[in-house]
């Protein structure tokens, strides 16, 4: 996947060269993924989008917004182009929809499409079936190829994130790709144009920043400032990935209720 490195909106991104907090910021905490895979699950979704109210709904219901630490992690991607309909959803970016778009590329799948749900960086359509929590816990029993180390800290509004993997495997070391997003939970909207006129949505793990280090560079380091609309549950999750095929190799996700200053 290209690294992605802003966003459409309120949420302010800077990248930051350094892996480590200056003197002065807050007392920073830490979570280091284990011996085996956290499974990865992304939905491309849209509130213009009138068959992607059942995907948001089973986020939810799937995933609750305060997991135990090594627990499936989701993330949800607002994708733009359902705007042109006539609602625009403000959670969406046009970062999100390239991060589709580069995806597809990759493991070229026909089309990109919503809702998407992606397992460890490939498409999960079996996500409708009664028996897709049975793959998704199964994709945990597997062992990791990565390991991976998140660190965050809170100061002044603002969130500053570093993130390092070990790759093993020297040819998906060279092929590796470390992104941090920043997430929330609790939103609702009451959409009065497009396909969802007049319908109440509730969405959850609402990805509202993004960033993604060098290919082969195995950190990713940014500070986030918080959202002028935020959400609950604020986690900022950290996940390695291979550029050359989308496969999620290690996710590890740090609720910021636990880094208070």
């Amino acid at each position: 996947m290209r690294p992605i490195h802003t966003v459409r909106w309120s949420v302010a991104i800077v990248v930051t060269a350094a892996l480590t907090l200056p003197a002065a910021a807050a007392p920073a905490c830490t979570a280091a993924s284990g011996p085996l895979a956290t499974p990865l699950v992304e939905l491309y979704t849209s509130e213009g989008c009138d068959s992607c109210p059942p995907a948001d709904r089973w986020i939810a219901a799937q995933f609750p917004a305060a997991s135990a630490p090594g627990a499936p992690i989701a993330l949800a991607f607002h994708v733009d182009y359902w705007d042109r309909l006539g609602w625009v959803d403000r959670f969406a970016s046009p970062a999100f929809t390239e991060r589709q778009y580069e995806g597809v590329r990759v493991r070229k799948d026909a089309f990109a499409y919503t809702p998407q749900v992606l397992l460890q960086g490939r498409d999960f359509a079996a996500w409708r079936r009664d028996n897709a929590r049975a793959a998704i816990d199964a994709a945990g029993r597997a062992p990791a190829r990565a390991n991976l180390e998140l660190t965050a800290a809170t100061e002044n509004g603002s969130v500053r994130a570093s993130a390092r993997a070990h790759v093993a495997d020297a040819a998906l070391a060279r092929q590796a790709v470390v992104t941090i997003a920043y997430a929330d939970s609790g939103h609702v909207s009451d959409v009065k144009a497009g396909e969802n006129r007049g319908v109440r949505l509730a969405h959850d793990h609402v990805v509202r920043a993004l960033v993604a280090g060098r290919t082969g560079a195995l950190d990713a380091s940014a500070t986030f400032a918080r959202p002028a609309e935020p959400g609950a549950a604020a986690t900022v999750v950290a996940f390695v990935q291979s550029a050359a095929t989308g496969d999620v190799l290690q996710a590890v996700a740090l609720p910021l209720a636990d880094c208070r200053p």
